[in-house]
């Protein structure tokens, strides 16, 4: 079901920008802002992983340094049948976890020296289930897409605003329908940048749900894995990740940021109620 609905909201994303790109700027606009957005979103997908794991000051780490911590992901690795990703310890003693890397060959998984403290050897098994999902799930790739189509749709209005401002819309007005395009594209600026953002949320709160799942059946151990959701939650909210950028929020475990965002509606990580409540149904099934 999540898969579903990453596939539609992705496919919606698609429309909406094809349908802006056509309504404003024709063929050509269309494809200059994609194809600008895709180098973009691209470049920042080859070199993620160096740039976000620089970004926290994380150090790699050897089974020797972090015995439990390398041995669960190198335990997991082995049950999922992919390569053992590069294992970093983000110097922070708030608890949280990452992965990131552009395939499941070029992947890392970073855990704070926090979720070290305070988890205990199952509930950390269970976090790296989940991340490790994320790498063989090839969540990255899913991430750069969806960022790539909602950066092009930004181009785009950026695009129709700067048109208006220089009189772009001139022949528009001698024809006698200016004022209606004017007004639409003043909603579509408005309205446009809104609905890509809240799709790509929506992408990435699948996204978590899927990996919540496949991590859980994973390990094999659901109910360990909503108890490290909610211990990490909750010191999240008293002691937020000291470093923590907005734009690299969606790629942790449970959001990094103090607080929880005003609405689920707006926030890159599902309700930790619904995740849990989750994990416990899949605890019963299995």
């Amino acid at each position: 079901m999540n898969m579903f609905k990453t596939v539609f909201f992705l496919t919606v994303l698609t429309l909406l920008f094809l349908g802006i790109g056509g309504l404003l700027g024709g063929r050509q606009g269309m494809m200059m802002a994609l194809g600008l957005a895709l180098a973009i979103n691209l470049g920042s997908y080859w070199f993620s992983d160096k740039i976000v794991l620089a970004m926290y000051r994380a150090k790699p780490v050897t089974e020797q340094e972090a015995p439990e911590l390398v041995g669960a992901v190198r335990h997991l690795a082995q049950l999922s049948n992919i390569p053992m990703p590069k294992v970093y310890v983000i110097p922070s003693e708030a608890p949280n976890a990452f992965a990131t890397g552009r395939s499941p060959k070029h992947a890392a998984v970073a855990a704070t020296t926090g979720i070290l403290k305070v988890l205990d050897q199952d509930e950390l098994i269970g976090v790296m289930a989940h991340e490790l999902s994320h790498v063989r799930n090839r969540d990255i790739l899913i991430g750069t897409v969806a960022a790539a189509i909602a950066g092009a749709i930004y181009m785009l209005i950026d695009m129709a605003r700067w048109g208006l401002m220089f009189g772009g819309h001139r022949d528009d007005r001698e024809r006698g329908g200016g004022a209606l395009n004017i007004a639409a594209l003043l909603v579509i600026s408005i309205l446009a940048p809104l609905i890509a953002m809240l799709i790509q949320m929506a992408v990435s709160r699948s996204r978590e749900y899927q990996a919540d799942e496949s991590g859980a059946r994973l390990c094999r151990k659901p109910l360990a894995l909503a108890s490290a959701l909610e211990k990490i939650s909750a010191a999240a909210s008293r002691r937020p990740l000291e470093q923590a950028n907005p734009a690299t929020a969606h790629l942790f475990i449970v959001n990094p940021l103090r607080g929880q965002a005003l609405m689920n509606l707006f926030s890159t990580h599902p309700p930790l109620e619904k995740r849990v409540e989750i994990l416990h149904q899949l605890a019963r099934q299995l």
